[in-house]
């Protein structure tokens, strides 16, 4: 397939640490094994695929009002996303999340969804900001196949909100889609929370109470230098011992056993015994880095190893080039292969990536 002079323009405005390429090649020895790990003895089950990079809201600490997107010819077409989901699934991926972007906007939703589960036996996850969800929406994905969702809500006072996201809508809006997903069984149900110093970590106890009222996990993550205006402030980063301190003020929280090593939550129940959890992902102050199982799916088609790779594999031009899918499983095994240690987020060699958080995929 020839590159279009809009795709060579911008691999060649990215630095040249992260211009797409072709990974280098596996050991043999990896390959014999037919699934996907890394050099550093993890086993990838975890892929996550950015099916837009379209999104209704420009998040401060995420996407510039500005921003211009890809050309839907760029992207990946549902055929492709849905290929590329059975394949992984071949190579040892058992958790699928559908990210964005916001994947509520894709005009093929409902088709990506029944497609990957009729190819598939992964469990199906979807992440949203959950400002479209309604319950006729919440019942036909689920009856296409999704198993669950988590909803981003950094703030339940409306001047906040509008001021977050720089978009329309409410923090009513928000949880009236919580709502309708646990009243159909979209469950269980995640809330994401990114707290700012100065701007809404003020909130942690009354954001962490959603999770007694509602029942479900509330996790606060860490803001990490992912915005598209590369403005990242440390002077309002957050740390998880901090929110976690602002919320024991108000409800003692207790260790919460966790069978899963690579999840990227530390989990707390209510000393009370009330339902719910509270989780922190302390992508900053504490990675999670060691037992990390998760890959990474681009909406142009790039495979990257971790949310802070210096370099992402296309394998789309592959796919559009017209690959087998042997061809295609070693391509996942090698891009595997080069996953880094750790970010490195605190070392003199770190560089924040050339991408923002919603071209990525969350």
């Amino acid at each position: 397939m020839i590159a279009t002079a809009h795709s060579l323009q911008q691999l060649n405005t990215r630095p040249r640490s992260e211009r797409a390429v072709t990974p280098p090649p596996a050991p043999a020895e990896v390959h014999r094994h037919g699934i996907m790990s890394d050099s550093h003895g993890r086993t990838i089950r975890d892929l996550r695929i950015s099916i837009t990079d379209r999104c209704n809201f420009r998040c401060v600490y995420c996407m510039d009002p500005d921003v211009q997107f890809a050309p839907r010819s760029e992207l990946l077409t549902r055929h492709e996303i849905i290929r590329l989901a059975r394949i992984a699934e071949a190579l040892g991926v058992r958790k699928i999340r559908l990210t964005g972007g916001e994947p509520t906007v894709h005009p093929e939703l409902l088709e990506i969804i029944s497609g990957i589960r009729r190819a598939t036996s992964v469990e199906l996850a979807m992440i949203t900001n959950g400002s479209l969800l309604t319950r006729e929406r919440l019942r036909a994905w689920k009856g296409a196949g999704l198993d669950r969702i988590t909803v981003s809500l950094d703030s339940l006072r409306p001047d906040r909100f509008a001021m977050l996201t720089r978009a329309a809508g409410s923090p009513a809006t928000v949880l009236a889609g919580i709502e309708a997903a646990i009243a159909e069984g979209v469950t269980p149900l995640k809330v994401n929370a990114v707290l700012m110093r100065g701007v809404n970590d003020d909130e942690a106890a009354d954001l962490a109470s959603l999770a007694r009222v509602y029942g479900v996990e509330v996790r606060f993550i860490e803001y990490m230098p992912l915005d598209s205006a590369r403005a990242w402030d440390d002077a309002k980063w957050v740390s998880a011992s901090q929110t976690r301190a602002q919320i024991e003020r108000v409800f003692p929280l207790v260790s919460a056993p966790s069978e899963d090593r690579s999840s990227t939550a530390r989990l707390f129940e209510f000393a009370d015994g009330r339902a719910g959890r509270i989780g922190f992902i302390s992508s900053v102050s504490d990675p999670f880095c060691g037992a990390c199982s998760r890959l990474r799916l681009t909406a142009d088609g790039k495979i990257r190893p971790c949310l802070f790779s210096s370099a992402e594999w296309d394998v789309l031009s592959v796919l559009r080039c017209g690959a087998g899918d042997d061809e295609l499983r070693a391509f996942f095994i090698d891009a595997s292969w080069t996953k880094q240690a750790g970010h490195g987020m605190h070392s003199d060699e770190f560089h924040q990536p050339a991408r923002s958080m919603s071209a990525i995929g969350g």
